[in-house]
């Protein structure tokens, strides 16, 4: 077995072992860790519009539940191999201040209790780059180092 063969099982296991609160908040960490409370919870907001917009729908091709939206390669890049945020939020601790922060806002996000300050958004990027798929659409807020929307795709 190659090293790399046993790090991808290492870290399937790993994810495997972990509650939807977990992954909520290690996406969050890997995503907005250096943001203050308000852009944490902007991108939570994201992710459970994502959420309750599959089960609006009965479904949508980025996954029906917050694991599978949190997941879904491609969507968030901190969980892409290859990104160094990855093997952080794997190996965070709950000594982590801003970890434990981004815990406490998935706990409310995942129990309801989180307001949506992005309107509706599912789609986010930071203010330093351009993403393709943003071209034309117009942003419905900033929210610290984030620029969110409602109308892609």
């Amino acid at each position: 077995m190659t090293r790399n063969t046993q790090k991808t099982e290492t870290d399937l296991s790993a994810l495997a072992k972990l509650s939807p609160v977990d992954i909520l908040a290690r996406t969050l960490y890997g995503e907005a860790r250096g943001e203050d409370l308000a852009g944490i919870e902007a991108v939570a907001g994201v992710i459970m519009n994502r959420v309750a917009m599959a089960q609006r729908r009965g479904g949508y091709w980025w996954g029906n539940d917050v694991v599978a939206v949190c997941l879904k390669a491609g969507q968030f890049s901190c969980w892409n191999r290859g990104d160094p945020n990855r093997e952080k939020l794997l190996r965070v601790s709950e000594r982590d201040l801003a970890y434990r922060l981004c815990r406490r806002v998935a706990n409310r996000a995942m129990s309801a209790k989180l307001p949506d300050a992005t309107h509706g958004a599912t789609h986010y990027h930071t203010l330093q780059c351009d993403p393709w798929w943003a071209r034309g659409h117009v942003p419905v807020c900033e929210i610290g180092n984030h620029v969110f929307y409602d109308d892609i795709g």
